[in-house]
């Protein structure tokens, strides 16, 4: 069991940067895979980022990949996301997920694997 806030969102323009946390209660959070995932209007859930419990594994969706960077520290209960060079595109809410079970890359891209949920933090980029 973990509860997950996400903060960090704001309005930026375009190139400009943004730094998103996720805070996460509880004892175990090393155990969980953890994930950004973001939603625009009209679509669907999409993946941004995920990260193995130690951090040794990492992937980008390619959309993000270069501009995108995914870290935790477990001794803070922290996930975290720096944006830069911001698009957009990249205009979503951004929600952080915690994946519990062995790791796997191929589910950890799918937001059906995750079974706990931030509420989200809005992130607008102007043109």
């Amino acid at each position: 069991q973990v509860q997950l806030v996400e903060s960090g969102g704001g309005l930026v323009q375009a190139g400009g940067s943004l730094r998103l946390s996720c805070a996460a209660s509880g004892r175990t959070f090393s155990r969980y895979t953890m994930g950004w995932f973001r939603q625009a209007p009209g679509r669907e859930r999409e993946f941004v980022a995920c990260i193995s419990r130690m951090g040794a594994s990492i992937y980008y969706a390619d959309s993000v990949k270069g501009r995108f960077t995914i870290s935790r520290d477990n001794a803070k209960n922290t996930l975290y996301l720096q944006m830069n060079s911001l698009k957009p595109e990249d205009t979503a809410v951004y929600y952080c997920a915690a994946a519990e079970g062995p790791f796997s890359a191929r589910l950890g891209v799918q937001a059906a694997a995750y079974d706990y949920w931030g509420q989200g933090t809005q992130v607008t980029v102007s043109s």
